[in-house]
């Protein structure tokens, strides 16, 4: 039986997705976040990082979205979730894109948002306005560049999905995530096509069962 240790409000839950939109049978164990928001520890038990997601199916232990996202196509997908001969391309490069590039930037405007929030409060005005002008002079720009590339990438795919065909793929996976999270915590960054992909993906059977399955998720709201 594979097992998937599930933090709340994760990069899991994509996987929990995947898990259901492949009918693979799962048991899924559940992690609470710290008040910090960090990871319990008792995951440094299962992975040595002490991160999520990560799964476990005999004596493999397989860690980092891209990763178990591509096992588990390849061995349990049974030609689900492999996109057409002139998706291939789309979907190798959004399934590295998603960690690669969007994610580090995504992390660095929140991480701007945090520090003067958490800032001395006789430091704080001070702060707030060396990260403001950092967010506006580093981040800012650099978001504009990318939702305006999936923007236009999405605007082409007939099926709204990012290698194109009519099912997701491992791009599909590993994108929902980040633009889950855009949708939920600053919409008037989304564009039309990224808050429809993520309706697409929010109205899948599939997902519903996992958000069931994996308990409340702050980025989907149905």
């Amino acid at each position: 039986m594979l097992i998937l240790p599930h933090l709340n409000n994760s990069r899991s839950q994509r996987i929990l997705w995947l898990l259901e939109e492949l009918g693979i049978p799962y048991e899924i164990k559940k992690y609470e976040r710290t008040t910090q928001q960090l990871a319990p520890p008792e995951l440094l038990e299962i992975s040595a990082l002490g991160k999520a997601p990560i799964i476990t199916d005999g004596d493999v232990t397989l860690a980092e979205s891209g990763a178990i996202i591509e096992y588990l196509i390849t061995r349990y997908g049974n030609g689900k979730g492999v996109p057409t001969e002139s998706g291939y391309l789309d979907n190798l490069y959004f399934s590295h894109y998603a960690e690669g590039s969007l994610m580090p930037i995504l992390v660095q405007k929140v991480i701007f948002d945090i520090v003067p929030k958490n800032s001395p409060f006789l430091i704080r005005p001070l702060v707030k306005s060396i990260f403001e002008k950092l967010d506006s002079q580093l981040v800012q720009n650099e978001l504009k560049k990318h939702f305006s590339m999936i923007e236009a990438h999405l605007a082409k795919s007939p099926s709204g999905w990012f290698a194109g065909g009519q099912e997701p793929t491992a791009a599909n996976y590993q994108m929902s995530f980040p633009l889950e999270a855009v949708v939920a915590d600053a919409p008037e960054m989304a564009g039309p096509q990224i808050k429809k992909f993520v309706q697409i993906v929010h109205n899948r059977e599939a997902f519903k069962k996992a958000l069931e399955r994996g308990g409340e998720y702050s980025y989907a709201r149905l």
